[in-house]
């Protein structure tokens, strides 16, 4: 709920944008959740607050404005179907981001947003921790599509699916027929990777806020026995928030410890630790090869050790895959995601780009919200040709939002080399791992 119009004299409730992972601070709703009450000023918030997703303090918000609505005469023009501009495939937190950031630089230049969904803005990051929170799908949905769209003046074709892209005519087939585009921004995500024995129909995905939604109305009902198939960063997310909001959880991991990938053993001990202590029950080093629907419904599990498990729901969090179809067709240069140049987001065809989790980086996926509004501004520079640094890739930091144990994960960890514990107390572990006596990476617990 929020606070009324504010009467302290420092004008209207102000917004503050998380740089790291795209949160929303909104002083007239303030965080509840975190004991700071509707109606408390940033300025006002404790320093040792910090972000309720992904864990930052306060020095890592900005203030946070967003664009005013065009004008109805000039936003008519900007939609005229038949001119050619910039055209976006994806309306996810890439697609918007190239969307305002254009519209930052140009008022003019038309713009159609291509989106197979109905095109509403929400935070991604927030369906892994949305239950815990009691953020229904209402709440989660920032903006609709059309209000968006209205806001900025582009055109939006929702609910249309690309089908076919000729950059030699510069023109993009969907199922509401061909747009021809001067410059064309692939923002369309990644999709959930499933492994052969998961039955998409006897499991959930969720990687959007429609999937978000559905599996939301199934939890409705009541408490459930959910297994959550997959031990990575999103696994591990869901099965904090699903425990913590109510429901009897099982995390399947292929491994003995949750996140062997990103973690040494002794941080994968204290969090599968710390998820016990939430009552989450851990099957480590087995993998399911099977689902099968049961006469009372619930969906019994198949594991590859000879055992089993039930559960009422699943939810598949297995990883993510950018669909080649579409670029593969086109001759795009494709390396487990659309392979784009480190500075300009380009692509291997003329005058198109490709941000957010669709993308490669030498081979590597970007499957990060950080870099996104980045990438963003150095296509929306390339596209009106104005001067711009360029893109410049880091690796992010890799932040697990469970609160039980927040972990924070900066560098890149070198597979194979050994951690060093540099404080090891009951409350806290950091560790590095170095290289030719370098460190290059750091892990916080």
């Amino acid at each position: 709920m929020s606070a009324p119009e504010p009467t302290d004299g420092l004008g209207p409730w102000q917004q503050f944008l998380c740089r790291a992972c795209g949160l929303i601070y909104d002083e007239a709703e303030g965080d509840v959740d975190s004991g700071i009450a509707p109606g408390t000023r940033f300025g006002d918030i404790p320093e040792d607050w910090v972000c309720p997703i992904c864990g930052v303090t306060k020095g890592d918000f900005e203030p946070y404005r967003r664009r005013a609505p065009i004008a109805a005469p000039v936003a008519a023009a900007l939609v005229a179907p038949r001119r050619r501009g910039v055209v976006i495939v994806g309306a996810g937190i890439a697609g918007w981001s190239v969307a305002e950031a254009i519209r930052a630089e140009d008022a003019q230049v038309p713009i159609t947003l291509v989106t197979a969904c109905s095109g509403d803005v929400y935070h991604k990051p927030e369906l892994s921790v949305a239950l815990a929170r009691g953020l229904s799908p209402a709440r989660l949905r920032r903006e609709t599509g059309v209000a968006a769209a209205a806001r900025l003046g582009l055109r939006l074709m929702a609910d249309t699916v690309a089908t076919g892209l000729s950059p030699e005519r510069h023109s993009l087939r969907t199922t509401r027929g061909t747009l021809a585009y001067s410059h064309l921004v692939l923002a369309h995500g990644a999709r959930p990777a499933l492994p052969p024995g998961l039955d998409p129909a006897l499991c959930w995905r969720i990687n959007d806020l429609a999937a978000w939604s559905g599996l939301h109305a199934e939890l409705a009902r009541g408490p459930r026995t959910v297994a959550v198939v997959g031990a990575g960063m999103v696994g591990c997310e869901l099965a904090e928030d699903l425990a913590r909001a109510g429901h009897t959880v099982t995390l399947v991991g292929a491994a003995a410890l949750p996140l062997p990938e990103l973690l040494p053993e002794e941080a994968g001990r204290r969090l599968l630790a710390a998820l016990e202590g939430l009552g989450v029950a851990y099957r480590g080093g087995v993998l399911v090869r099977g689902l099968a629907r049961g006469p009372d419904g619930r969906v019994a599990l198949a594991l590859d050790d000879g055992t089993g498990l039930e559960a009422a729901t699943v939810i598949a969090a297995t990883g993510l895959a950018t669909p080649p179809r579409l670029v593969r067709g086109a001759g795009l240069a494709f390396d487990r995601g659309i392979a784009v140049d480190r500075d300009t987001l380009r692509t291997s065809k003329p005058d198109i780009f490709a941000l957010g989790d669709c993308i490669s980086l030498d081979g590597q996926p970007c499957r990060y919200i950080e870099p996104v509004a980045r990438q963003a501004e150095a296509i929306a520079h390339v596209i009106l040709g104005r001067p711009h640094p360029g893109y410049a890739h880091a690796a992010p930091v890799i932040r697990l939002k469970t609160r039980s144990l927040p972990v924070e994960l900066h560098g890149i960890p070198v597979a194979g080399a050994a951690w060093e514990v540099v404080e090891g107390g009951e409350g806290r572990l950091a560790m590095v791992q170095r290289r030719n006596g370098e460190v290059v990476a750091r892990l916080v617990a």
